[in-house]
C-alpha cells in the first residue's frame, strides 16, 4: 500500500515505514503528525484518486529528527568581466517515518475553525476601546489600518489630519 500526501508544501509517495526527508515541521522530535492531503492511495491495485484530496484519508508520521541538508553551492560568474560571487545554503529538514496510511475515518481538525470566532468577538470589543483612544498620537500605518477596519474608502492618498478627520466622523 502507498499514497501520495502534499507534506510541507511537496508531494511525497510514501509507503508505511518509510523514511522521508520534507521541509522543516513545526513539532517537536518524537511527536506524532497526521496530514490529511492525499492526492491517490493504491491499496494492492485497488486505486482511490482525490478531487483534489481522497476525502477521509489521512497519513500519519512521527517525527524522527530536525536536520540541515547538504550545503549547496551558488557560483555565479561573467566570463571575461571579472566577476565571481559565491554563496552557500543550507536547507532546514524534518525527518519524518511513516506510521500509517488511514484510507478513509480519518478525523479533520477543528481547531482551525474555532479560532475565527474568537477573532470576531475582539474585533466586536475593540470598536468600544477605540472612542477613548487620542488619534493624534498615532501613526498615519495605524490610522490607516483603523480606517480599512471601519470600512472608510480613498485612505491611501489622505494625510494625518484627514484620516483623523475621516475616523472620528465613522
Amino acid at each position: 500500500m502507498y499514497a501520495i500526501v502534499e507534506m510541507a508544501g511537496q508531494q511525497f509517495k510514501v509507503a508505511k515505514d518509510q523514511k522521508v526527508f520534507v521541509h522543516r515541521l513545526d513539532a517537536k522530535e518524537g511527536s506524532k503528525v497526521s496530514f490529511d492531503r492525499v492526492l491517490f492511495i493504491d491499496d494492492n491495485g485497488s486505486v482511490t484518486i482525490g478531487a483534489p484530496v481522497v476525502e477521509g484519508a489521512a497519513v500519519e508520521v512521527k517525527v524522527l529528527q530536525h536536520l540541515k541538508g547538504d550545503k549547496v553551492i551558488v557560483f555565479k560568474k561573467k566570463r571575461r568581466k571579472g566577476y565571481q560571487k559565491q554563496n552557500g545554503h543550507r536547507q532546514y529538514l524534518t525527518e519524518v517515518s511513516i506510521e500509517n496510511i488511514v484510507s478513509s475515518g480519518a478525523k479533520k481538525a477543528t481547531a482551525k475553525k474555532a479560532a475565527p470566532k474568537k477573532e470576531e468577538a475582539k474585533k466586536v470589543e475593540a470598536p468600544a476601546k477605540e472612542a477613548s483612544v487620542d488619534f493624534s498620537s498615532m501613526t498615519v500605518a495605524e490610522l490607516k489600518e483603523v480606517a480599512k477596519d471601519k470600512g472608510i474608502s480613498g485612505i491611501s492618498s489622505m494625510k494625518k489630519a484627514e484620516l483623523i478627520e475621516a475616523i472620528s466622523k465613522a
